[in-house]
């Protein structure tokens, strides 16, 4: 007699899109693995749970020869150590907040001052020096990652206990896309980016890379990099992208902002409306045709030209990386936000989520 199942079609087993191998560990001896996600057409993302760090970025030229676009090291010693942060997520502030301290509900915050009088990126244990819990989401369509930080109240200064995800995911478009969600039991402020170094040569400088961003206003800053609390036009300074032109053209202008960032070290003031994902930045490198854009909803882009690179890095293959060998384009809000009332909010409260997109989509043309 035949039996009959009664327990229904089994469902089909789940395809791994990722591949996860160790990568080492911390000097306390926490386990650190890598991710990889790739697409179909071979755009590869590699992603460590070491501070949700961008390890590399590979994208074909106009002959279809791959190359990672990215500046960072062979080996998770390299990022352990002093490095700057290259590839990571930066939090719970990105960028500078003046004299390491801010005001909610008139009670001061006293942040680690890092660079100078000022905090930066999150103080000297920030996002970028832990480790995050990292899962494969099997229900993207694509290659995707979620990691998540818990962070504790009063961590490097901040108030309230902070839950942050962070999804990585590659599409088939050639596209890096990072989600961004954050909650808090506190009232505190939050600026989340990432920091990668991107050299679309593949090696060498960046200068002539053909840059053009989407914001005709800029935040001038102080000696100390702190922005003024202006927000100053473009047009008529070494600032203008509004139309594409080489990194270089401009770079040693004898122009008090330049002499002051030792090149770009800016926040572009993004001409479409916060809280939309739009086109920030477009970049072309002329030789291998390779073009990468930046989508954002952040009000903000920070375009580091690698100013204080200086040749003491050895990164990827014995790579020496000298001054201007990559760049950023760190989606954000404003620098110093906290302390300047007319930028746009970086507050956070109770029963809010924060959430943001960033995209790097990468293309070549012929």
């Amino acid at each position: 007699m035949a039996l009959i199942s009664c327990s229904g079609p089994k469902e089909p087993p789940v395809v791994s899109k990722v591949k996860k191998e160790a990568f080492g560990s911390t000097a306390s001896g926490q386990p650190i693995d890598i991710y990889t996600l790739r697409n179909a057409a071979g755009f590869e993302a590699r992603i460590m749970s070491y501070g949700g760090i961008v390890v590399s970025l590979k994208t074909p030229d106009r002959n279809g020869q791959f190359a990672d676009v990215t500046l960072g090291f062979d080996s998770v010693t390299g990022y352990t150590g002093t490095h700057p942060y290259f590839g990571a997520l930066v939090g719970r502030y990105g960028n500078r907040i003046a004299n390491g301290t801010f005001q909610i509900n008139q009670v001061s915050y006293i942040l680690a001052k890092n660079n100078g009088v000022n905090a930066l990126h999150g103080g000297e244990r920030g996002f970028d020096k832990r480790v995050w819990a990292v899962q494969e989401v099997t229900s993207s369509p694509d290659p995707a990652i979620e990691l998540t930080y818990v962070s504790g109240d009063g961590e490097e200064g901040y108030p309230g206990n902070l839950t942050t995800t962070v999804r990585y995911t590659v599409t088939p478009a050639n596209e890096l896309r990072i989600e961004y969600n954050a909650t808090t039991d506190r009232d505190t402020v939050l600026n989340l980016t990432n920091h990668a170094y991107f050299n679309l040569k593949g090696s060498g400088d960046i200068l002539k890379h053909e840059m053009q961003i989407a914001a005709d206003r800029f935040t001038p800053i102080d000696d100390g990099l702190i922005p003024t609390g202006e927000l100053k036009a473009v047009k008529g300074t070494p600032f203008d992208f509004t139309a594409a032109k080489a990194i270089g053209k401009d770079i040693n202008a004898n122009d008090e902002q330049i002499k002051r960032g030792k090149g770009y070290d800016h926040n572009f003031v993004l001409n479409q409306e916060p809280g939309k994902v739009g086109l920030a930045a477009r970049v072309r490198e002329p030789e291998t045709g390779r073009v990468m854009e930046v989508h954002t909803d952040q009000p903000g882009v920070q375009f580091y030209s690698g100013n204080f690179l200086d040749g003491s890095i050895k990164g990827k293959g014995g790579a020496v990386y000298e001054q201007r060998a990559g760049f950023c384009l760190e989606t954000q809000h404003f620098p110093d936000s906290p302390n300047k009332p007319d930028f746009p909010t970086t507050l956070l409260k109770p029963g809010e989520t924060f959430k943001s997109t960033t995209v790097y989509k990468f293309s070549a043309e012929k």
